[in-house]
């Protein structure tokens, strides 16, 4: 419990403050010899936390488009629902390697690309949204990554303003996490994991309220750089070793 405590904690600071990072969060859970729809159940609930608590304070600042976020959101809403039946049709071993892959890509992603902050706020068109919302949350549901890890940087290369696309982002990261939250915690049968449910997302909120509230006053880029090569080192430990 206490290894629990402290890592949702360091991993709300770190997708508070980058947006990244809470595709650690399954991986922490499958390592403490949870089953997988576990792990992914309690990774959903803090990122449902997470995605609330990030967004009223980016909110606050001012960088957050609701009425982007809410058509995006959307169609995430139902990309999530698939992702969630398709891991059912997965065995779970499978799904721990996709898991571990994921993890691997995504700090491989972080170390290699160059955030640039764009002088225009540019929103991608509906249809383009509709399919960015729909298919990164089939991939997030079914593998627990989150959602920020792979919208992100999507939103960034189509013109957004990175602080921007961090908070969008997290707002869309609530939209995945609800279907996958009550999809995943049907395949779960321990009352204690109520218990740790609770205590492990209060804390996650709390480091995400801590990391969020800073975000302008820190070098993202030191702190993702960080993030990616912990992620790359831990996937393929856990890949091979």
């Amino acid at each position: 419990m206490a290894i629990i405590i402290i890592v949702n904690i360091i991993v709300g600071c770190l997708v508070g403050l980058t947006g990244v990072a809470g595709f650690l969060l399954p991986m922490l859970y499958v390592s403490l010899n949870y089953n997988v729809k576990e792990a992914l159940a309690l990774s959903f609930f803090a990122f449902l936390v997470c995605g609330v608590i990030g967004s009223i304070n980016y909110y606050k600042h001012k960088q957050l488009d609701i009425s982007f976020g809410i058509k995006l959101g959307i169609s995430s809403l139902f990309g999530a629902c698939l992702g969630v039946y398709l891991n059912s049709m997965i065995d779970e071993s499978i799904v721990k390697i996709l898991l571990y892959m994921v993890v691997l890509l995504s700090g491989i992603s972080i170390l290699l690309r160059k955030d640039r902050e764009s002088l225009s706020n540019k929103t991608p068109n509906i249809f383009i949204t509709i399919l960015i919302g729909f298919v990164t949350a089939i991939v997030c549901a079914l593998s627990g990554a989150g959602g920020p890890i792979l919208v992100m940087p999507l939103l960034v290369v189509l013109g957004v303003n990175v602080k921007q696309a961090i908070a969008i982002a997290l707002f869309d990261s609530i939209f995945i996490a609800i279907p996958s939250v009550i999809g995943y915690m049907q395949g779960c049968y321990s009352n204690s994991l109520l218990i740790v449910l609770l205590i492990s997302s209060f804390f996650h909120g709390v480091g995400v309220f801590i990391g969020s509230k800073y975000s302008v006053k820190v070098n993202h880029l030191i702190i993702k750089r960080c993030v990616a090569i912990i992620s790359i080192f831990v996937a393929l430990y856990k890949l091979f070793g």
